[in-house]
This record gives C-alpha cells, sequence and structure tokens, in this order.
C-alpha cells in the first residue's frame, strides 16, 4: 500500500475505532425511537410537541425507524428534540478497515492464482499446494500494496 493510502487508513482506523464496540449492540425491535420514548415514559403527543408534528406524525415516523426507511434529518431531529445526539458510522463488520483490505486482498489474490493454476494443470504444469498458499500470500501483499481498484469488484 502507498504510504499515503497507508495513512489515510489508519487514520480512519483511529476514527472508527470508538465505534468497534458497536457490533454488539442490538438494535430494539421497535426502534430507538420509540424505545427512548417509552423508556422516558414520554407520550407520542409530547415528543410531537418538542418536533411540532402531530401525534401521528410521531407515529409515522417511529415506524419508518422501524422499518429502515427514516432519514437521517429526521432521527437528528428527534434527538435533538430529547436532548440527545445522533451519531453515525459505517463499521467493519469485523475488525478494522486494514483487516477487511487484507481480506478482500487474499479473496482476489486466491481467484486469480487457483484460475491461473487451474490453466497450468491443463498444460500438466501445476503447482502444489505449499507453492500456491505462498503465491496467494505473495499477490494478495502486492493487491493491498497496490489498492488495486478490482479489489472491490
Amino acid at each position: 500500500m502507498r504510504n499515503k493510502q497507508k495513512l489515510l487508513i489508519e487514520q480512519l482506523d483511529q476514527k472508527l475505532q470508538p465505534f468497534s464496540e458497536t457490533r454488539k449492540v442490538l438494535v430494539p425491535e421497535r426502534g430507538w425511537i420509540n424505545t427512548i420514548r417509552t423508556s422516558l415514559n414520554m407520550t407520542m403527543a409530547q415528543l410531537g410537541a418538542k418536533l411540532n408534528i402531530t401525534r401521528q406524525g410521531v407515529k409515522r415516523i417511529e415506524e419508518s425507524e422501524a422499518n429502515g426507511t427514516i432519514t437521517l434529518n429526521s432521527l437528528k431531529d428527534v434527538a435533538n428534540a430529547i436532548d440527545l445526539k445522533l451519531v453515525y458510522a459505517l463499521v467493519p463488520i469485523n475488525g478494522t478497515i486494514n483487516d477487511l483490505i487484507q481480506i478482500k486482498a487474499e479473496k482476489l489474490a486466491r481467484k486469480i492464482v487457483l484460475r491461473t493454476n487451474q490453466n497450468m494443470k491443463l498444460e500438466d504444469q501445476g503447482i502444489g499446494d505449499e507453492k500456491i498458499a505462498k503465491t496467494i500470500k505473495e499477490l494478495a501483499n502486492e493487491i493491498k500494496r497496490e489498492m488495486k481498484k478490482s479489489l472491490w469488484d
């Protein structure tokens, strides 16, 4: 990976590090708005008054959050209305951004090497498993270092 790209990825991983524990967070079935509102013993009418919308408007917002169609602006408005802060991030499912790149590079390298080896086998020039593993590792490191766009195909 080029130095500038490597530095950007390291900085991104540092920024995302505080969110690493969020992988363990389970979103409530009825959504955060409904869960927080009911935990605070706040009625839909009360939240509606804070948002300058009707009780029915609050119900629509809660339903849109629960079914995944709510906008970030709506979430931010609700958070502000009840003195909370909206925080969001896109975090890797496992590990860091660097780990994600490594996994993708290894997957692409494996695909390339195994396809090439298959062609070589047809010509009776295949290589052994140990050599295949070493070649995959070397190619993955090269792909990661060069950050080829094909990594994301």
